[in-house]
């Protein structure tokens, strides 16, 4: 089956009627779906979709391990949210290079912390770091890179 066919199963058995389009991507798939239950769908701050996108990922990588990472949107309502955090995480790193330290955003979960570090991967001037434990909801400081490129 095709991720947008899981996809369209795994709504359907929750009682969603769906219509899903393919988008490729830099980093893989975009699934974006549009639904006169897209409040429902997404769940509050994102969490029911969140939780749609990662199942969908573990049973893509179950069948093939090497299969690229699927997002899952609903009327581009995180394509926008992805842009204000960005946005946001750009206001605080202007904030590091005028003060010269270190600041922590809020706990962010995997992806937007995925996002933030993509963001700032090749920003010549800010690095980003998050800590190596398992915790669901981690903060991300944004810091000077040094002359060396850190």
């Amino acid at each position: 089956m095709t991720p947008k066919e899981i996809l369209d199963t795994i709504l359907g058995y929750l009682g969603f009627a769906v219509q899903i389009e393919e988008q490729p991507n830099e980093h893989g798939l975009v699934l974006q779906i549009y639904t006169s239950d897209a409040e429902l769908l997404t769940g509050r701050n994102d969490e029911t979709l969140e939780d749609i996108q990662y199942l969908l990922n573990r049973l893509i990588q179950a069948a093939d391990p090497s299969a690229p990472r699927v997002t899952v949107d609903v009327e581009h309502r995180r394509a926008m949210r992805n842009d204000r955090l960005v946005e946001k995480m750009r206001q605080l790193a202007g904030l590091v290079k005028e003060r010269g330290r270190p600041l922590q955003t809020e706990p962010l979960n995997a992806y937007d912390r995925w996002l933030v570090h993509q963001a700032f991967k090749d920003d010549p001037e800010i690095s980003s770091s998050s800590p190596d434990d398992h915790a669901r909801m981690k903060r991300i400081t944004l810091r000077l890179r040094n002359k060396a490129g850190e």
